[in-house]
């Protein structure tokens, strides 16, 4: 097996341009399962840990970047929490320090798999992916970046560099269910936005349908009952048709690691929760 370690993007593209099918290593927390498993073989590796500008993060105008090197412990630092709660919020839920301190932004993308804990969120917050190869660089929304389970839109010879969100004004909660309370993949988690200045609550759900989407339904029913003037929460009968908006709203599946009915119940659940919270935090 051949090892390549790139010390810039350009490399790393020009790299990929030579062999597409070469195997692209970011920190590995998904790829080493495979491999433990005997699902993927690995004849040549493009690894892009050393990459120092893909670990790096600007704030240009009212929007953040996110180099897609960057780790799930980077994205608790208190500078990034403070910007992306519910991305940062994510990021601890996912697997043991050590996992936290390999896994990266990017990869966690590029798996694309339902149970991605960072998709929720930034589907709640309109990110966009910067996309580069040797001869290209494009934008794709988060929305139109994964097709399907663990497949997305990358062409060969494409690494994701960067992750652009726009930094909302007003509190913002992840959450998610599994199947024991640490270290475990979700049975369903979701992402609550609030933005003030646009006046909406922004619905991001994941692991209950094969590609990641915004509760729509549920987003204009709240966004146009919420109290914009006072921020005062909802009643409680405005809260559980929220709640039970978002649900409707949602494809689950019957698998190891839950029911549908489950499923339904769980994001039911969780919409109430996190806008009981986000009420709670406007408040605070």
């Amino acid at each position: 097996m051949g090892v390549i370690i790139a010390k810039s993007v350009n490399e790393a593209c020009d790299v990929l341009a030579e062999n597409p099918a070469t195997t692209v290593l970011a920190g590995g927390t998904d790829l080493m399962v495979q491999v433990n498993r005997g699902a993927k073989s690995l004849e040549s590796v493009l690894d892009l840990s050393r990459i120092l500008e893909l670990k790096k993060w600007s704030i240009e105008g009212s929007e953040i970047v996110l180099g897609a090197g960057i780790s799930y412990t980077d994205l608790t630092n208190p500078q990034l929490a403070k910007l992306v709660p519910a991305l940062a919020q994510a990021a601890r839920t996912v697997g043991s320090p050590q996992i936290r301190n390999a896994g990266t932004l990017g990869g966690n993308l590029a798996t694309a798999s339902p149970a991605g804990d960072t998709i929720p969120a930034l589907v709640a917050m309109d990110a966009f992916l910067k996309l580069k190869s040797s001869t290209e660089t494009r934008e794709v929304s988060m929305t139109e970046f994964v097709t399907g389970v663990k497949t997305n839109v990358l062409k060969p010879g494409e690494i994701i560099e960067s992750v652009r969100i726009p930094v909302f004004e007003g509190p913002q909660e992840f959450l998610k269910v599994g199947t024991r309370n640490a270290m475990v993949i979700s049975v369903v988690s979701l992402a609550l936005v609030k933005d003030h200045l646009g006046r909406k609550l922004r619905v991001g759900v994941g692991s209950v349908s094969p590609v990641p989407f915004r509760a729509a339904a549920a987003e204009e029913f709240i966004s146009h009952e919420f109290d914009w003037e006072t921020n005062s929460g909802p009643s409680e009968k405005v809260i559980s048709k929220f709640s039970e908006l978002v649900a409707d709203s949602t494809e689950p599946i019957d698998d190891h690691r839950g029911t549908a009915n489950y499923r339904k119940h769980a994001v039911k659940v969780l919409a109430k929760r996190a806008l009981e919270r986000v009420c709670e935090g406007d408040v605070a």
